[in-house]
């Protein structure tokens, strides 16, 4: 073994200790910067920005609560860079002798990705509008497969409903009364609602919320839109953010009723500083709570963008197909005591005598969604907007229909072996191919803080064919499955401009003044299914005031004013229904709001009194057209008188209540019922009118209650209970209490749970428990009364919703 000269040993080991001391001085020279990355305008926490050493290139990410920690740095001169997406960039000098805590306010770009594309159509600050914000963060513990409406049930004054009785599939909404026809619905600002019909189909796309970013609800009249009018609310949703950092994420949930649903979700995150991709894919599937209320849903999302320094330019496509079993007929009044999950769609007797069901009574549809968004900075305060896009939908649904009667099809009775058949079982497509097209646009410009103007408006161009085929037949008479029996095609042009401006003349109240010109031209020609020939040209024009005062008390206290007028024009169906000599006209609106907000620490409170007035609503009054089809007519006077509550409180630091309550009064003055009379052989006698006096709009409690109490015992667990009570709703607009649902009181109760696993970035776990108390109730129906022979008969249809069940999730991000 080789030995070293003593002085050499003693040498090394005096360089040993100087480096040791050197490194333990330098360990404890070493300083550490923590603090808060804070929105300028308003001092909300950033949560995911960027922060980087340019010297010794350490770097941190702001957690929730907009806070970081960066350890490590040796005393000096440091450059400190803070990014954050739709920010300026921050360059923080920093001269470091000790721990420093900072805190960091960024200012917002004058224009924010595709935000500013929407911010036209949306409420401001300060605006005197009756709205609520969904977020996406709200909607994704609840998001374990149920359709949109069911996702926002929590929000005041709503109603929603479901054919499947589950959530899955066809459901429905409504608004103050008001269904989805009358319900303006904008995605990124663009229209959604069919244009001939007025009405949306959330289950054309399945999973929609995944994509969401954030949902603004205007109650009333609102703000100026583009697309169909808004006669009771609309709906505004903003699709998901672009991230900075690269993502994927797998949603995986199942439950009750055969339920099931997956969700990817993946995105590039900012690339060179400028690109983004981001997109996902949808699977859901359900065999419903109703028997045979199928559902095979599948959907995508892609989006991509450019940000440059003053503009920003973005490519969205989405998608969705869906296959349901028909379920729209309701279960029978008389079968709801014994049989709650009876579906007689596709029922038909064999030819045995025993009760068969048709395989492919089924609604099938595919959307095909296009937009394109541009926008530009011209000067600071001062951008403009352009958005093209363009909607592809087609699809069919199928029915059998037995003993059918050959000339309600077109086709010619059949003679054999003397005998004539003047009937025959056959199945018909009854089928759509429709394109929707076009663009809007916008200006934002702000001078200085008193004073906002924004300009815009849209033009769209629908064209639909509606057409039908009989696939088979047990006599095919004189058909083909290749020609149609009936064809129509409706063409409709909708342009609209606005102008919205906003004026603080003192830092107490703030003006608003909203101006809106709209014109429809709608064409209808051809054939319609009952074999009625159809050749219309309807055209409206329509002036759209909005104007208010907001009140800016002080931070705790605002309150607001304001008048709103809306004009809707007829649907397709209004006018196809119709008979020639009584033509539908358009509805009025006159909407009054008036609102206080108050709030302090751990409570805050909303209470808006609407009188919403309108001259000429459409309504069934029971009257028929001339071959026995129900219509919509218009009736002189109607109203919606209401209170609305909406309230949130922190009983404890862990523990959240919010709660919300609409009282209202809904009401047809004058109103006239009329009864089909048919005689003891079967004949039409004509109709029985009653005069009815003033009576209840269908479908609009008179009491909504809904609860959210949170308990949150620490920051990666949380339970809630959702409670939602829904008066007494009437199904007709006779006041008759026979034709009416009884109120319910529903509870669902969910659990949230996430934890941090390598190499994830987070695991969560969702449990939602539906109807947590087992009751049995009704959220939709339809009913036909008549006379037969002197007696009073109902035919009816009733909604079931699903007793207790329950959905459970589990979601991996990276």
């Amino acid at each position: 073994m080789k030995t070293y000269p003593f002085f050499v040993r003693a040498h090394v080991a005096s360089l040993m200790l100087c480096a040791f001391l050197f490194i333990c001085g330098l360990t404890r020279a070493q300083v550490t910067v923590r603090g808060t990355v804070a929105e300028k305008q308003n001092g909300k926490p950033l949560p995911g920005a960027h922060l980087r050493t340019e010297k010794s290139n350490v770097s941190s990410v702001t957690d929730e609560n907009g806070q970081f920690t960066i350890s490590g740095l040796i005393p000096g001169p440091h450059k400190l860079k803070i990014t954050f997406m739709g920010f300026e960039s921050c360059l923080l000098d920093l001269s470091l002798s000790h721990d420093t805590v900072l805190t960091i306010v960024m200012e917002r770009y004058a224009i924010l990705g595709d935000e500013v594309n929407i911010v036209a159509t949306r409420v401001q600050k300060g605006q005197p509008v009756t709205y609520s914000t969904i977020s996406g963060k709200e909607i994704r513990g609840f998001n374990l497969g149920r359709d949109l409406p069911y996702l926002l049930q929590t929000t005041p004054s709503l109603v929603t409903t479901s054919d499947a009785g589950n959530g899955i599939g066809y459901t429905g909404m409504n608004i103050r009364g008001s269904d989805l026809t009358r319900i303006n619905v904008t995605i990124n600002g663009i229209p959604v609602n069919d244009a001939e019909s007025q009405g949306v189909w959330f289950v054309d796309l399945p999973d929609l919320a995944s994509s969401t970013e954030n949902i603004q609800i205007q109650r009333g009249v609102g703000t100026s839109t583009n697309g169909a009018g808004a006669f009771g609310a609309s709906v505004n949703l903003k699709t998901s953010d672009l991230r900075q950092d690269p993502y994927g994420e797998l949603d995986l949930s199942g439950g009750s009723y055969g339920t099931f649903k997956s969700t990817l979700r993946f995105g590039t995150g900012l690339m060179a500083g400028k690109i983004c991709v981001d997109g996902r894919l949808s699977y859901i599937t359900s065999q419903g709570y109703i028997n045979r209320a199928t559902s095979n849903l599948k959907s995508y999302f892609l989006s991509g963008a450019w940000f440059g320094k003053n503009t920003t330019l973005k490519l969205i496509t989405f998608s969705g197909y869906e296959k349901t079993y028909q379920s729209w007929e309701g279960v029978p009044k008389d079968s709801l005591a014994t049989n709650r999950t009876y579906n007689p769609a596709g029922e038909y007797t064999d030819k045995n005598g025993n009760i068969a069901y048709y395989d492919n009574q089924t609604d099938n549809y595919k959307q095909d969604n296009y937009q394109l968004l541009f926008s530009q900075r011209i000067l600071k305060g001062w951008n403009i907007n352009l958005a093209l896009h363009y909607t592809r939908g087609r699809g069919y649904y199928e029915n059998y229909d037995q003993n059918a009667k050959l000339s309600d099809y077109g086709l010619e009775n059949i003679i054999i072996g003397g005998d004539t058949i003047t009937r025959t079982d056959l199945v018909n497509r009854k089928m759509m191919d429709n394109s929707f097209y076009g663009f809007t646009f916008s200006s934002n410009n702000s001078f200085g803080e008193k004073m906002k103007l924004s300009i815009g408006g849209g033009w769209n161009r629908y064209n639909g064919n509606h057409f039908g085929k009989v696939i088979w037949a047990e006599y095919a008479s004189n058909g083909n499955n290749e020609l149609d029996y009936y064809r129509n095609t409706g063409l409709k042009r909708d342009f609209n401009i606005y102008s919205k401006f906003t004026y603080s003349p003192v830092r107490l109240i703030t003006l608003f003044a909203d101006l809106q010109y709209r014109y429809v031209g709608y064409h209808m020609a051809g054939t319609l299914d009952d074999l009625r020939t159809v050749d219309q040209d309807h055209i409206f024009n329509f002036f759209n005031p909005k104007a208010g005062v907001f009140f800016q008390f002080s931070d705790k206290h605002q309150a607001y004013f304001s008048f709103g007028m809306a004009n809707r024009e007829p649907s397709r169906n209004n006018h196809k229904d119709a008979d020639p000599e009584r033509i539908p006209t358009y509805e009025t609106l006159f909407d009054y709001e008036l609102g206080y907000h108050f709030t302090i620490q751990a409570f805050q409170a909303n209470v808006n009194v609407y009188y919403m007035n309108y001259n000429n609503q459409l309504v069934l009054t029971g009257e028929i057209n001339r071959v026995g089809e129900a219509v919509m007519v218009n009736v002189p006077h109607s109203y919606r008188l209401g209170l609305e509550i909406a309230a949130g409180l922190e009983i404890l630091k862990k523990l959240q209540w919010n709660i919300n309550a609409t009282f209202s009064t809904n009401k047809i003055k004058d109103f006239t019922s009329y009864v089909d009379n048919y005689d003891s052989t079967g004949a039409f006698m004509g109709q029985v009118q009653e005069y009815l006096g003033n009576t209840n709009l269908s479908f609009s409690p008179g009491i909504i209650l809904g609860s959210i109490l949170t308990w949150k015992p620490v920051t990666w667990l949380s339970f809630s209970l959702i409670s939602k009570y829904i008066g007494k709703q009437y199904i007709d607009n006779t006041s008759n209490s026979s034709r009416s649902l009884k109120g319910y009181f529903v509870n669902n109760f969910s659990a949230g749970y996430t934890f941090r696993l390598k190499p994830f970035k987070e695991i969560g776990f969702n449990l939602l428990v539906n109807n947590l108390f087992n009751l049995k109730y009704e959220s939709n129906a339809w009913v036909y009364q008549y006379y037969y022979s002197g007696d009073h008969y109902e035919a009816s249809g009733y909604f079931p919703q699903g007793l207790i069940n329950l959905l459970f999730g589990i979601t991996i991000r990276i």
